[in-house]
């Protein structure tokens, strides 16, 4: 296979089992809402005995890697942005995780903060600046006011829509996320709630299809181009 120049093959040597093993026991930890026990258990029934922990640690080796090849792969997302932040659980501490979608529902950034003020706001739009390479047109975000003194600061000459029905987009993009936390009984630390949110949004990214506005057909089409950039993406070195 012929990888696009913007993705780096991925080195799996001094592992007891086959690249193809690692690969798919990644790609169902973090496609679906899954324990690793869950994909212990999915691996044994076909024969393979790998305990819950490789499988952590595979997750952990390789899956920043992965979501770095699979960022690398995306077109550039629309110019219309909903911002919002939603409460987590970190070892019963309660932080926020920002979080910033495109018009299409393309997960653009997300980051984990102590707080929802403006400087957490200012450090959200100033990520997202530099790494999508262009002012956004139109952003969407609730009522709160830290928002709109980020925007201030910047300033931002385009367009701030404000208002929980205008941000529907924002507010239904937590529900994957929200269930992967209840499946992990929350996260353990903010650095492991930050890693996870990171390679989950990229894996989501390519996998998400709205399968309930298109043909049967095309739903197919879609399905198997998500699976070819995931098989590029992981392609072992």
């Amino acid at each position: 296979m012929v990888l696009p120049w913007c993705m780096k093959t991925i080195s799996y040597a001094r592992h007891r089992f086959p690249p193809e093993v690692i690969r798919h026991a990644i790609w169902l930890y973090l496609r679906f809402t899954l324990s690793y026990r869950d994909v212990e258990d999915m691996l044994a029934e076909r024969g393979l005995s790998v305990s819950n922990e490789s499988i952590r640690r595979w997750v952990l080796k390789f899956g920043s890697m992965v979501a770095r090849n699979l960022r690398r792969g995306r077109v550039a997302s629309r110019d219309r942005w909903h911002l919002d932040e939603m409460v987590i659980s970190v070892c019963g501490r309660h932080l926020y995780l920002w979080r910033a979608v495109d018009s299409e529902g393309e997960v653009l950034d997300m980051l984990v903060q102590p707080r929802r003020d403006k400087a957490a706001a200012l450090k959200l739009f100033k990520t997202l600046l530099k790494r999508q390479g262009f002012v956004p047109g139109v952003v969407v975000t609730d009522k709160l006011g830290s928002y709109r003194a980020a925007l201030q600061v910047l300033g931002f000459s385009g367009q701030h829509e404000r208002g929980l029905r205008a941000n529907n987009r924002a507010e239904n993009a937590h529900q994957p996320l929200r269930r992967r936390e209840r499946k992990m009984q929350g996260f353990k630390s903010a650095g492991s709630a930050q890693r996870f949110v990171s390679v989950h949004a990229a894996v989501y990214n390519v996998f998400n299809v709205q399968r309930h506005l298109i043909s049967r057909s095309i739903f197919h089409r879609f399905r198997a181009r998500a699976h070819s950039v995931w098989n590029q993406a992981t392609t072992a070195a």
